[in-house]
């Protein structure tokens, strides 16, 4: 059977634009810490709107500042639930936990 020569048309997702707010913070992993695992989402300055508290060491995290967001990837009471509790983290306060 002969090859053809028309281009394939392209998926939806394929042709979206690229978030470059999203590429340069980095993608979501999943961290293993003492307490169990945790997704871990890196979030750019430029994605930083708001002002968050950040639980490790109770310190506002300002507009305009790179950081982490965080929520258990283990948890027993779903995705859902467990995303509703993700928190915003100063880069080093979330490394120097235990």
């Amino acid at each position: 059977m002969p090859r053809s020569n028309r281009p394939r048309q392209r998926r939806a997702e394929e042709s979206k634009p690229l978030d470059m707010n999203r590429v340069l913070g980095g993608l979501r992993r999943v961290e293993t810490k003492r307490d169990g695992e945790w997704n871990v989402q890196p979030q750019s300055a430029g994605a930083a709107v708001k002002i968050y508290t950040c639980p490790g060491c109770g310190g506002d995290i300002a507009e305009g500042i790179a950081h982490l967001v965080a929520w258990r990837a283990d948890g027993i009471m779903g995705e859902a639930d467990d995303l509703a509790a993700r928190r915003h983290w100063h880069s080093r306060c979330w490394r120097i936990r235990a």
